[in-house]
């Protein structure tokens, strides 16, 4: 029987874990899924390595083009393979967008249509440009690609958390030091398949609505990147606990009224 996969949701118990030393990247058997990956940065190239461990075949894809992953690729493994974005995109069960914010308008619209989209984006203002809608806080980075993909199913994760962390926190189902990952979109049956792949990379997900209340886990704010780490530690990350999550997240403040 297939074990019954954990989503925990702003009205669910709070389950506490403990930290420690990272097992090897959990791997499980045969999957019928193929990840797409729009963009091969840090966020990019380490949720590929999560991917084949898991048993995914991935497509990798950047705005350079396939012949510039080709080292990377083989580093990932067998089952990874370059392509272009268009074909990341078209070739992906599921897809994730990991673009620089900027860059958003030039993720493929048509090859989208129907797909569960991953959204990892940030908003950075010295390295996006301002964006005034982000800046007013009258929508978010998510809502952004949703309007942009207006046929897909876009869900908010990864995120909140350091690539290096990303892959050292990974821990298979039932260890007592898995960590949960934030998730927000507004389609249940897409936060579903998120909850999947989170569920195969090695994460428990935490369902915290709509996409709209994504801003609770944006840039610098307590559920941000220092969510896994005591003061600045950042070579010691330690597991994400539902509780610690919500904590976080209840702590989140708009950027207009901090400071």
């Amino acid at each position: 029987m297939r074990r019954r996969r954990r989503v925990w949701s702003r009205r669910s118990p709070s389950k506490a874990t403990r930290a420690g030393n990272p097992p090897p990247p959990p791997t499980v058997g045969p999957r019928m899924t193929t990840l797409g990956l729009i963009g091969a940065g840090n966020i990019g190239s380490t949720l590929a390595r999560l991917a084949v461990a898991a048993g995914y075949d991935v497509v990798l894809s950047n705005s350079r083009g396939p012949e510039s992953l080709v080292d990377l690729v083989a580093d990932i493994g067998n089952t990874a393979r370059a392509g272009t974005v268009e074909q990341a995109a078209r070739e992906g069960d599921v897809v994730v967008v990991t673009v620089p914010l900027k860059a958003y308008r030039d993720v493929p619209v048509e090859p989208l249509a129907g797909k569960v989209v991953l959204d990892t984006n940030n908003y950075y203002p010295e390295r996006d440009g301002r964006i005034a809608e982000l800046d007013d806080e009258s929508t978010t980075t998510s809502e952004l690609l949703q309007a942009h993909l207006p046929e897909s199913h876009v869900v908010k994760v990864f995120n909140n958390i350091f690539y290096q962390h990303l892959l050292l926190l990974a821990r298979p189902d039932g260890d007592p030091e898995r960590s949960v990952l934030p998730i927000a979109g507004d389609d249940a049956e897409a936060k579903t398949t998120a909850a999947k792949v989170l569920d195969d990379l090695g994460y428990d997900a935490y369902d915290v609505g709509p996409l709209a209340e994504g801003w609770r886990y944006q840039r610098d704010l307590p559920a941000y990147a220092g969510l896994f780490v005591d003061g600045d530690d950042w070579a010691n990350p330690h597991p994400s606990t539902v509780a610690l999550l919500e904590e976080k997240l209840a702590a989140a403040k708009r950027y207009r009224d901090l400071g």
